[in-house]
């Protein structure tokens, strides 16, 4: 059990619950401190080895690798390819909204494109091979390290696996679980991690003081259409914040407001906004935790 649990998003089959602390706590410890909160700060980082962790990462990466293989299963299956392409779209239409000219005007000519063709295409196979290789002409994705069809079907892959595998979704969502108690202050979930750590929620019966989700794929209609419950504010969560860099194409846009706040009680919240710049690594979980506006919300909470 942790005052704080951590939440890892895709591409993290070959990493392991203790690296993965070790790389975000010198993060979440350096947003704490930038809020000038400097002694929550060092109780998050470097790790005392005399006393419980304050943090720790509930992790699932595992159940994305296939076995008897070195890794994931890239080759995304027919009907799992209607699901990846409607997230595929979404990703253009949020580079529309980038600052980067050059995104934004490819995503313009992909979009285009991919109208001017659909009269063409022919079944979900062709449709969804089209979107990813739109995709494949968006700069940032190049900088992400997502390009090429291997990678992007990879990275989509592993989102639509764990819309569409019940076995996924409920191992994630129990290594989120088994973390919680009522000492639990705050839940941070980054990129798929964010819906993982949602969904949790939805089904935890006591009370949190605060959920954070970074870089959040929450509010792709194609990502909260296949959650297992309606969207709607968690019974359990005193107060959300939701932070998403402009750039960050992989997240949705990020007033989920419309979305989320159904039942939300009135001494609840729900702050969801632009607020965070990460400069030329935007959807990068380390960036999101160094910001002020983190650290200021954990140290709220704790």
């Amino acid at each position: 059990m942790a005052s704080i649990v951590l939440v890892h998003g895709i591409a993290q089959e070959q990493r392991s619950d203790i690296e993965l602390e070790n790389e975000w706590l010198p993060s979440l410890a350096g947003g704490v401190a930038n809020a000038q909160h400097h002694e929550l700060a060092d109780r998050l980082w470097p790790i005392r080895q005399d006393g419980p962790r304050v943090a720790r990462m509930a992790f699932y990466g595992q159940k994305f690798l296939t076995p008897d293989q070195a890794g994931p299963d890239s080759a995304l299956s027919p009907e799992h390819l209607e699901t990846a392409s409607e997230i595929g779209l979404e990703w253009l239409t949020n580079a529309l909204d980038s600052t980067k000219a050059q995104d934004a005007g490819n995503a313009q000519l992909e979009l285009e494109a991919l109208a001017a063709d659909g009269t063409d295409l022919q079944g979900i196979g062709a449709v969804g091979s089209r979107v990813i290789a739109a995709l494949d002409h968006i700069p940032w994705l190049s900088k992400a390290g997502l390009v090429g069809a291997a990678r992007l079907n990879k990275t989509l892959g592993q989102v639509v696996r764990y819309l569409t595998e019940p076995d996924i979704r409920a191992y994630a969502i129990d290594e989120v679980c088994r973390h919680l108690d009522s000492n639990t202050r705050v839940v941070i979930g980054h990129s798929l991690g964010a819906v993982v750590a949602y969904e949790a929620l939805r089904s935890y019966k006591g009370q949190l003081p605060l959920l954070i989700t970074l870089g959040s794929p929450l509010g792709l209609s194609a990502v909260n259409r296949r959650l297992q419950k309606p969207p709607a504010f968690p019974s359990s969560l005193l107060r959300w914040v939701n932070l998403a860099d402009r750039d960050d194409i992989v997240a949705a846009r990020p007033h989920l407001t419309k979305v989320f706040a159904i039942n939300r009680p009135p001494w609840a919240r729900l702050e969801s906004t632009y607020t965070v710049d990460n400069g030329s690594s935007p959807h990068r979980a380390n960036f999101y935790l160094t910001k002020k506006a983190t650290g200021q919300a954990i140290a709220d909470a704790m």
